[in-house]
């Protein structure tokens, strides 16, 4: 199985090649359009600031190519909040995929939320020997609002999307990779897809 990482500058991307190691696979970190759209899998990390993020895909032209991938793709953290249409984070403009802006936390709130919370109301294959409530550990200070294409939920303050899915398209707004054996099953389970 070809598994491919995409590596635009903007992601904690050998903590993920690792994690998919632990599982017995081997991952290739790549900006090569022809080997990301040659891949069985994808994920596409993202740490840092949105609107930055955005301009190294843009540099590299992965924000045409990203959207229109057929394989199983997983977004992780600010590579799922790219995904999205619109991130209020630099007024960026997203890629589109989900159709959710994502916000700001309201200023009650301590921002960023950084540990470790709870994800539920778990659906499709992805979360699959995951239990309900399980903790995951997340960093982020914008979060995407409950929509249709929500696959798990989160409360830090309010309930949010915690993870997202659309067609072959999946993202997640914690971090499988720093969320012990959860997070490990999360990614088994998206490269058994």
């Amino acid at each position: 199985m070809k598994i491919v990482i995409i590596n635009y500058g903007a992601g904690n991307i050998q903590s993920i090649k690792f994690a998919i190691q632990r599982l017995g696979y081997e991952a290739v970190l790549s900006d090569n359009s022809e080997v990301i759209r040659a891949a069985d899998k994808v994920i596409f990390p993202g740490v840092g600031e949105a609107s930055s993020a955005m301009e190294k895909l843009k540099a590299s032209k992965l924000n045409k190519l990203i959207p229109m991938l057929k394989q199983p793709v997983l977004g992780i953290c600010l590579g799922m909040q790219l995904m999205c249409n619109y991130c209020e984070e630099g007024n960026t403009q997203g890629l589109r995929i989900f159709n959710v802006d994502v916000v700001k936390f309201n200023n009650t709130l301590k921002v960023p939320q950084i540990g470790w919370n709870q994800v539920g109301n778990l659906k499709t294959a992805l979360f699959n020997k995951i239990n309900e409530k399980e903790f995951m550990y997340l960093v982020h200070s914008f979060y995407v609002p409950l929509n249709k294409e929500t696959i798990a939920v989160t409360n830090y303050g309010i309930k949010y999307a915690t993870a997202l899915k659309k067609d072959n398209f999946y993202g997640v707004q914690f971090h499988p990779e720093k969320s012990s054996k959860a997070g490990e099953q999360l990614l088994k389970n998206f490269l058994e897809l």
